[in-house]
């Protein structure tokens, strides 16, 4: 896949793995900021680390894309 990538499309991979990172650390942080209330909704919680999980599941996508295939 690598290979068929031109160098545009890399860098627009690339933009987007860091965005994904940047969206998965703010929702950690809102995660920690909202179970350090205490008063929480457990379901608003739970949808956000779903998200959560989507994010870090779509980065080693785009990462994989990036990473060119090795024969062993």
């Amino acid at each position: 896949m690598v290979d068929e990538l031109n160098e545009t499309e890399r860098d627009a991979i690339r933009l987007e793995v860091e965005r994904l990172r940047l969206e998965h650390k703010d929702l950690e942080d809102a995660i920690d900021a909202l179970l350090a209330v205490g008063a929480v909704d457990q379901l608003q919680i739970q949808r956000l680390k779903k998200r959560k999980l989507l994010l870090r599941d779509r980065v080693a996508f785009l990462e994989d894309q990036l990473t060119p295939d090795i024969i062993a």
